[in-house]
């Protein structure tokens, strides 16, 4: 049999802690802490919190119902001191406070609502911080913040408004804002406003990484914008292509839709053009990653001012660095660099471009373990013990299927070899430093994984183009709050989101007022809040 009651216990502090009990067959199989008293005035309110917790009839206070007078913490008994003590001070149903003692407030009160306002304020502060204020539609604030709690649908954020106890938008409501979102362009103002924010934290904006991802869609049929298209992970849903643009630090500064078939090398020079158009910026540097590099990319690049590294394909090693090749033959030093000129493009198209190379003996026992699981695939393709399939270092002739050894051994000499294209001059930006700038790319990564997990950016469900927009738009605001307190913080959002959750604060019906009640806050909540530099109402 279950049953549930509310139990006062008194603390070694000397306050008196509040508990919801449930009991299964007279086992205790769960206590939740609703709060610890530390004035009669707190331990009235805390005990008609729990009584509210309860389900109808199950349980009732140890003292039987509340009287109409607060209960004094005098009545609760003190399990700190002496046996005897104790029994002299165990309270009953209705007993009268200590001699000398009167009644603090008559008519009781009750409690109407809790809230995680708490929670609720730093994700506020934060968004204020940012300047994404701007926008000055509460209904969209609302989504943002929602986005950061608990990802779902639009619909159902009206739920996760209602659990945090904070004022939200209606379904309506929410959807005339996903139509002003487009309409009145707030992608252009969350941008000019993420862009200030990152040249007040870093005092200059001279480095941008940009990436490509996929989103797909929980629908069959494609459309103008929703294409079937290369997918990493080997879906065949329609999808969407997202470009992302963030500063050092992985800070979002810009997010831009494309069609799902559009391909990777076609998206960077619409990005950086609406970049440039926006912030009125030239003298720049962007990098991007190896799936970005065409000889049209990097020359419109340099065309509109812009300084660009761009990961190398790694095929054509052997040719810039035939000199290398041709004197020391396959041997490198660990974190060796070596530099060459690349003619990139054909016609008056042609440029001469820098290629920067680096050496790692910890990337080429990676790179061997995968060349050595790429010789085993095709020998097995070649001896028939696996069916026909793509193997890299399958060579096929006629009916003959065997190992192609030339490609392994060009792959063998190049492993541990990564390159960097750059129109920097070196006199401005050595090796080194190229290379220490592309491996900021991760930052992109991390905030995409930040995307799709934390903030639960896909599937998306939306079917409608400007939807999907305001989708995007939602996301980058969440992404950019995100990333604001991870940063500030040191910890994950889903971390912060969790510890300072179920810190509620209430609202009390008392003697004809509404009173709101702080919340205890946990030592732990507390540490963060002073991380975030949260101070309070």
């Amino acid at each position: 049999m279950a049953s549930r009651f509310v139990r006062k216990v008194r603390t070694a502090s000397g306050a008196v802690a509040v508990q919801v009990v449930s009991k299964t067959n007279g086992v205790v199989v769960g206590i939740e802490h609703v709060g610890s008293a530390h004035t009669d005035a707190e331990l009235t309110l805390l005990l008609r919190a729990a009584q509210d917790r309860l389900l109808p009839g199950q349980g009732e206070l140890e003292l039987g119902p509340l009287p109409e007078v607060m209960v004094s913490l005098d009545d609760v008994a003190d399990w700190t001191r002496p046996p005897a003590d104790q029994l002299a001070l165990d309270d009953g149903a209705g007993a009268a406070p200590r001699a000398g003692r009167p009644p603090l407030v008559s008519g009781g009160g009750r409690v109407v609502g809790t809230a995680s306002l708490t929670l609720w304020d730093v994700l506020a502060a934060a968004y204020g911080r940012l300047g994404f204020d701007v926008v000055g539609d509460e209904a969209f604030k609302a989504l943002v913040l929602a986005r950061v709690i608990e990802p779902t649908s639009k619909a159902d954020t009206v739920r996760v408004l209602a659990e945090l106890g904070v004022p939200g938008p209606s379904l309506r409501t929410i959807f005339r804002s996903l139509t002003r979102c487009v309409a009145r362009d707030y992608r252009d103002r969350l941008a000019r406003a993420a862009m200030a924010h990152s040249m007040r934290t870093s005092g200059t904006a001279t480095l941008v990484l940009y990436d490509v991802t996929t989103l797909y869609f929980e629908a069959q049929n494609e459309d103008d914008l929703r294409k079937v298209g290369m997918s990493k992970e080997r879906r065949v849903d329609p999808q969407i292509q997202v470009g992302l643009l963030v500063d050092p630090t992985g800070f979002p500064l810009e997010v831009h839709c494309f069609e799902g078939n559009k391909a990777e090398t076609k998206t960077l020079i619409p990005v950086m053009q609406a970049f440039q158009t926006r912030h009125g910026v030239r003298d720049m540097v962007v990098v991007a990653d190896a799936g970005m590099l065409s000889a049209g990319n990097l020359n419109a690049l340099q065309d509109a001012g812009f300084s660009f590294i761009v990961g190398s394909r790694i095929s054509r090693a052997p040719y810039d660095l035939a000199t290398h090749f041709q004197r020391h033959g396959d041997y490198f030093t660990d974190g060796q660099i070596l530099e060459s000129t690349r003619v990139m493009g054909t016609g008056k198209h042609a440029r001469a471009r820098r290629v920067v190379y680096q050496y790692s003996f910890k990337r080429h026992k990676h790179d061997d373990r995968a060349i050595n699981a790429m010789i085993a695939r095709a020998q097995k393709i070649a001896s028939g013990k696996s069916p026909m399939a793509k193997a890299r270092f399958l060579k096929v002739t006629g009916a003959a299927k065997a190992v192609d050894q030339d490609l392994v051994d060009r792959a063998r000499q190049l492993a541990g070899l990564k390159g960097y294209v750059s129109n920097i001059d070196p006199k401005v930006m050595d090796g080194p430093t190229v290379i220490a700038a592309y491996h900021d790319l991760w930052q992109v990564e991390k905030s995409f994984r930040m995307a799709k997990s934390d903030l639960r950016a896909r599937p998306v469900f939306h079917h409608l183009k400007d939807s999907i927009e305001a989708h995007l738009t939602i996301v980058f605001a969440a992404l950019a709050i995100s990333r604001y307190l991870q940063d500030q913080a040191g910890v994950s959002i889903k971390k912060t989101v969790n510890t300072l959750r179920p810190v509620r604060s209430a609202t009390i019906a008392l003697n004809g007022q509404l009173l709101t009640l702080e919340p205890e806050i946990p030592s732990s909540a507390r540490e963060l809040l002073t991380a975030l530099g949260y101070t309070g109402h």
